[in-house]
């Protein structure tokens, strides 16, 4: 997504593609939870360069699918590869290659928001001689530099997620994945959330991967959409392609209500159908996705 001469976001051309392998690629992934499958036989590519958003309801997979991508869920050979390297074969290579925003809250409300930059750059293996450098720019990236020195626990909801953001950022990876980046935030915030992803990856040509529940989030900022259910991916395009799509089946069904284009959160109820009242899926999903919203609130 890049802006055009009025601010307004515009998605990239679909036919514009960097060379070399999709930054993601997951090929028939299964992972199951005892008897449960949460994701079965997921078949995704994310492009280089594009902010991708995976859709769908609690339980749908869209976390656990996270969490095989980003190593945390281990997964056999062959079934994910991030930028052509295999997580089973080389979890270090993939892990260089990333930065990742959880659902839950991951920064130390006890250190300041340098200390807690400082500290990822740490652990994602930053050179000591380009710390300082690296910390100071993630922070100035997400308009941080003025609180840095503040503990977190001073800081706003918003202020937090791009908080997260930065510790994410500080390890300049290719493929940033967010978690529901902005859940719990009140508008106001969540546009500022992104108008820092988007700020940072125009600057630097990174790849996003999101979840998220917000569906005028994933109209506007997403170059593309996959919407998962029961562990698959069961529509995908741009949100404008899919849309349409469904306008043209209601034409097809004779149920077009004039005047009333449908919207992405229609082609979510469409695609997900009763399955949004299923309660097959994990609940420490939902209770955790409350905690974090009750949190940042």
């Amino acid at each position: 997504m890049t802006d055009d001469p009025t601010g307004r976001p515009v998605a990239h051309d679909p036919t514009d593609r960097p060379a070399g392998p999709d930054a993601v690629t997951c090929t028939g992934l299964v992972h199951a939870f005892g008897g449960t499958r949460a994701v079965d036989g997921l078949d995704l590519s994310v492009r280089q360069g594009e902010v991708f958003g995976l859709l769908g309801p609690n339980g749908a997979g869209k976390t656990t699918a996270i969490r095989c991508i980003t190593t945390l869920l281990p997964v056999p050979a062959g079934m994910v590869r991030v930028f052509g390297h295999d997580p089973a074969a080389d979890r270090m290579a993939v892990r260089r290659l990333l930065g990742y925003v959880p659902q839950q809250l991951s920064a130390d409300a006890a250190l300041t928001g340098r200390e807690n930059v400082t500290l990822f750059a740490r652990v994602f293996d930053v050179p000591r001689r380009e710390r300082a450098a690296r910390v100071a720019q993630a922070l100035a990236a997400v308009d941080l530099t003025d609180a840095a020195d503040r503990p977190a626990k001073t800081y706003s909801g918003g202020m937090v997620r791009r908080l997260e953001l930065a510790q994410a950022l500080v390890s300049a990876p290719r493929l940033l994945i967010l978690d529901e980046p902005t859940i719990g935030l009140d508008p106001i915030a969540r546009t500022g959330v992104w108008e820092h992803i988007n700020a940072v990856r125009a600057a630097t040509g990174m790849t996003v991967l999101v979840t998220t529940h917000y569906m005028d989030e994933a109209d506007q900022y997403c170059d593309r959409v996959g919407l998962m259910h029961r562990g698959r991916i069961r529509a995908l395009g741009t949100p404008a392609e899919l849309r349409q799509g469904l306008a043209e089946r209601r034409r097809a069904q004779g149920r077009t209500a004039e005047g009333t284009p449908p919207t992405l959160e229609d082609v979510f109820r469409d695609v997900a159908g009763s399955g949004l009242d299923d309660t097959s899926g994990d609940f420490r999903d939902v209770r955790s996705t409350r905690r974090t919203a009750h949190r940042v609130g």
